[in-house]
């Protein structure tokens, strides 16, 4: 596991953080370590969005933050829809006869501030 810098807490905020972004935006631009690490948790969260059952509910809500995402309808209204809700109704249902693999990293090249290898991790 990598430390990425930070001390234990830090490091779970930060995945948690980044775990909701990705499941949210469902791509985000990020560091090479950080997205490496993501990587494991997304599909943790993926795969539990796949088993569906109530269990699997509440484990990805204890890990995953109350972020709210706004979408549109097919009346072409917005709704408020959280992230939890978009792992399990739109998220794991793509993925269902896939067998891990679930993310995708692209490299970008280096940050111009400290030379740290960007890239861009997405869902595939």
């Amino acid at each position: 596991m990598r430390k990425l810098g930070r001390t234990s807490s830090q490091r779970k905020a930060l995945l948690r953080d980044l775990t909701t972004d990705l499941i949210v935006h469902e791509r985000i631009q990020t560091t090479e370590a950080r997205a490496k690490e993501l990587r494991s948790t997304v599909e943790k969260m993926i795969t539990l969005g796949k088993r569906g059952d109530l269990h699997a509910r509440r484990q990805a809500a204890a890990y995953i933050r109350r972020e709210t995402v706004t979408a549109t309808d097919e009346a072409g209204e917005e709704t408020t829809v959280f992230a939890l809700q978009k792992l399990f109704n739109d998220v794991a249902p793509r993925y269902a006869d896939r067998q891990g693999g679930y993310t995708r990293i692209l490299k970008l090249g280096q940050r111009r501030g400290d030379g740290a290898p960007v890239v861009i991790i997405e869902l595939v």
